[in-house]
């Protein structure tokens, strides 16, 4: 099978619009969650969340396709036109060899619910001619294969929280079965609004807390569940011939993906992680590696009670006495629970960590729980000779994904 390399990252975050920002955020153990205006804490009953601050699409969308759009497809845009610029093309690739993979988790929830007032108080005939076009998921993608001119494989994931991951991993697939030569993949999610918080609230998913700096805690004694955040993560994936004849810059190369299901719980992990622990042993394989390559793990790591001590659980069973050398960090410590984007900005973010050679830090890690006793990063990041990475996303429906993220060599990790 062909091998696949990212050469190009974009990111949206609520430590940062851009690639740069995010990353520096992130280096420096920044919190991205603040507490949310009053008018919509009021109203949700959720008082902190992490969301992008003064996004400025202008840049890089007009005003008159931004108004046709949804905030979470302006965000989709934005970050892969910056992906595809980080990735370098001096002149355009194989249109027909080029594809998108680019999902979310929930959508266009702000779209559908000014429309329903629309429809309810005005009637039919006011209904916005968008809604549909800014509402389903999809367009996303859509609109990001327009703007570059992608005309291959186009397609939009929807699995809860690993809705990113699980994007980056069809891309992935699409190139080494030889479907593509380049794929634009990721995740993007913008609800930030009463009705998601809310729902969010009800199922006692969200952290009560109204410090922003004790609510996004993982693997601490004292978490209460997630904050939830907004924001996109893209990588530009090229099938590693292609990236060498046109001299392209390689971060890392992708080196295996696995997914799993617990078939358990419309919303509560397996309590054994069982199917955690089967996605990270197949992805491993995938990559043809053993569980001694890996020296990194970006966990899922909400917060939570159940997924913490679950996710914990699983990577020591899985990895034995090799667990203790592992250093295991929540990068939603800094930037919240993105939902179906979390996944894609993990992903950059542990390219970006393999690449530079650092192992980002859990913030806000202070109280230590007896169930969850690995090597987190606790407080402030540090380098690390990272040779292969997990990065693991978990969602509700019992959905389990994990890809392996690998330090580019010239020949180390080719397949038969």
């Amino acid at each position: 099978m062909k091998r696949v390399v990212i050469t190009g990252l974009g990111a949206v975050t609520p430590l940062g619009q851009g690639l740069q920002a995010s990353w520096e955020g992130i280096k420096q153990g920044k919190c991205g969650i603040d507490l949310l205006p009053e008018a919509l804490a009021a109203k949700s009953g959720v008082a902190v969340g992490a969301r992008v601050k003064a996004f400025d699409a202008g840049d890089r969308i007009s005003r008159k396709e931004a108004r046709r759009m949804e905030l979470f497809t302006q965000y989709a845009v934005w970050t892969a036109l910056e992906a595809w610029e980080d990735a370098g093309f001096a002149e355009s690739p194989d249109k027909l060899r080029t594809g998108v993979s680019v999902g979310s988790g929930i959508g266009g929830l702000e779209t559908i619910m000014e429309q329903t007032v629309v429809l309810n108080e005005k009637g039919h005939d006011r209904v916005s001619a968008f809604f549909i076009p800014k509402a389903i998921i999809n367009l996303a993608a859509g609109y990001v294969a327009i703007a570059l001119g992608a005309r291959g494989p186009c397609d939009s994931i929807v699995t809860a929280c690993a809705t990113g991951t699980d994007s980056v991993g069809h891309a992935y697939d699409a190139i080494r079965l030889n479907r593509a030569d380049v794929m634009v993949a990721g995740g993007v999610e913008a609800v930030m609004n009463a009705l998601s918080l809310a729902g969010f609230k009800q199922l006692q998913a969200l952290s009560p807390s109204t410090d922003p700096l004790r609510a996004s805690i993982p693997f601490d004694a004292e978490r209460n569940g997630f904050v939830m955040g907004e924001g996109a993560g893209i990588l530009i994936l090229e099938e590693l011939e292609h990236a060498k004849a046109r001299g392209a810059r390689i971060y890392a190369e992708l080196t295996g993906y696995a997914q799993t299901c617990d078939a358990f719980h419309i919303t509560q992990p397996d309590p054994e992680g069982k199917g955690a622990l089967d996605a990270m042993r197949l992805a491993i394989a995938d990559a043809n590696l053993s569980i001694t390559d890996i020296d990194y793990i970006n966990a899922h790591g909400t917060s939570t009670f159940y997924n913490d001590k679950g996710e914990t659980l699983a990577i020591k069973r899985l990895f034995g006495q090799d667990a203790a050398r592992l250093a295991v960090s929540s990068t939603k410590s800094m930037t919240g629970h993105l939902l179906g984007a979390a996944g894609a900005v993990e992903a950059v973010i542990t390219t970006l960590a393999v690449n530079e050679g650092f192992a980002p830090p859990t913030i806000g890690l202070m109280v230590p729980d007896p169930d969850c006793d690995l090597d987190y990063v606790p407080g402030v990041g540090r380098k690390l000779l990272i040779r292969h990475a997990l990065s693991n996303s978990f969602g509700f429906g019992g959905h389990n994904s994990c890809i392996v993220i690998s330090r580019y060599q010239e020949a180390q990790y080719a397949r038969p």
